[in-house]
Parts: C-alpha cells; sequence; structure tokens
C-alpha cells in the first residue's frame, strides 16, 4: 500500500496492518491518539477515522468530548482549588490537573500569580501518563508565558475534540474568513474547550456562534457562515 494522505474507518481492537509494516522494515512510526501498541501489535483503541499522513504519521480520528491528556498538547483549564503552592485545573479528563504556582513566568516565592478559583487558564501538559496525575505549565522551554496564562473576561465554549482539530488545521480557512469580517481573540485547547473575546458581547457570542455552527458544515461553506456572522454583528440581521 502507498502512503497518501487518507483515512479508513476502524473499530476498537482492530489490528492496524500499515504501521506494523513499517516497523517490520525498521523505520520510524508515530502513533498518535487512538492508537496503542502492545508486543509489536498495533491495535485501535476506540472507533473512528484512521488518518495515514505520509511519511510515517497514524493516528484515529473520532468524535467525542472525553479529553485524554497527552504530553505537550495546549489546553484550557478551570481553576477549582488550591493546596499550598498547587492549583487544581479541571481540564475535562478523567481526573484533574496540577498546576504549580512557579509554572508561570517571573513567579517566585514572593510574586506569586495572581490566578484564582473559577480562572480560566491556557497551559500545556507537561507530565500526562496513564499512572501519573497530569502536570500544567503556563511558560515555553525558555520560561516565557507566549500566549500562556489566565485569560481574562472573554468566554469559553466547549466542543467536541473534533471540532477543535478541524479549526486548527492549516487546510481551514475558518479563523482567517472570520478574521476579515470582525477582529477577535481566541484560544483553542485540545480538550475540547475555545475561549474567545470580541470587542463587544455581541461580537464574542457571535464569534462562539460560529465556531459552534462549524462542526456540521463543509469547507465549501465556510466563507458563507463568516457573511452571516458578520452581518449580525453589524446590525443587518437581527
Amino acid at each position: 500500500m502507498t502512503l497518501e494522505n487518507s483515512s479508513r474507518t476502524v473499530l476498537a481492537g482492530d489490528i492496524i496492518d500499515e504501521p506494523m509494516e513499517m516497523m517490520k522494515a525498521s523505520k520510524k512510526v508515530i502513533l498518535g491518539p487512538g492508537l496503542r501498541i502492545e508486543k509489536d501489535i498495533v491495535r485501535a483503541s476506540k472507533c473512528g477515522q484512521l488518518k495515514i499522513k505520509t511519511p510515517n504519521t497514524f493516528w484515529i480520528d473520532a468524535y467525542q468530548k472525553r479529553y485524554v491528556p497527552n504530553r505537550g498538547e495546549l489546553v484550557i483549564g478551570v481553576v477549582i482549588a488550591k493546596a499550598g503552592d498547587i492549583f487544581r485545573v479541571d481540564i475535562g479528563s478523567c481526573e484533574t490537573a496540577s498546576l504549580s504556582y512557579m509554572a508561570f513566568e517571573g513567579a517566585t516565592k514572593k510574586n506569586r500569580p495572581d490566578v484564582n478559583i473559577g480562572d480560566i487558564v491556557y497551559a500545556r501538559l507537561l507530565i500526562a501518563h496513564s499512572d501519573v496525575e497530569p502536570e500544567l505549565v503556563c511558560v515555553d522551554s525558555h520560561g516565557k508565558k507566549g500566549k500562556l496564562g489566565a485569560l481574562h473576561e472573554g468566554f469559553m465554549l466547549c466542543c467536541s475534540l473534533n471540532l477543535v482539530r478541524k479549526i486548527l488545521n492549516p487546510k481551514c480557512t475558518f479563523l482567517a474568513q472570520l478574521a476579515k469580517e470582525l477582529p477577535f481573540e481566541i484560544a483553542a485547547g485540545m480538550n475540547g474547550r475555545i475561549w474567545t473575546r470580541g470587542r463587544t458581547i455581541k461580537e464574542t457570542i457571535g464569534v462562539g456562534n460560529a465556531i459552534l455552527a462549524l462542526e456540521y458544515l463543509s469547507n465549501d461553506r465556510i466563507r458563507e457562515l463568516c457573511d452571516d456572522i458578520g452581518a449580525y454583528v453589524s446590525g443587518f440581521i437581527k
């Protein structure tokens, strides 16, 4: 089989032959979400579309809302408790994640971050393992926060993991098209949470509605959706 950007439907427990053939030929293989390897056998751990991207990347794209933490992914969480020097953060997985107050840019014992219970934070998963609770950081490898940290004002909405991947896909023109209609800020978490903020409450609601409507639209109708949102915000559609 010639590997191309393609997909096919698989069920949980199915054996995936393509990566196994590459491993037998001593080639490097990258297994993404939905695939696991046991004794040189690659199986699907959930139902969905098996995605194959050249030269060696495999994953399963499935509709789901329960998030399984993966190291290095960006997530949006809600601070639900504080225990000593650790914040407990809900990221939509089966257990809460920990976030140290030292995991912020410039944080010291005297200069602690202004984060409170109920705040929304944009963070990166530093540790994600089935036997260890997830650990978050709000800085990059150079100790800089970049776009990470507490997200103030705005609005957070929950969606499927598939929608987040669709929005972040380089081939998806949604964000570029919508930016032509109105200015807004957005942070997308791989855990199925999206935070957005417009200049006004009406613009923020318009962006949120556009994001939720995108899940059921084809790429051909993205332009039409963005036009409708722009007209709504401008007052042409009530």
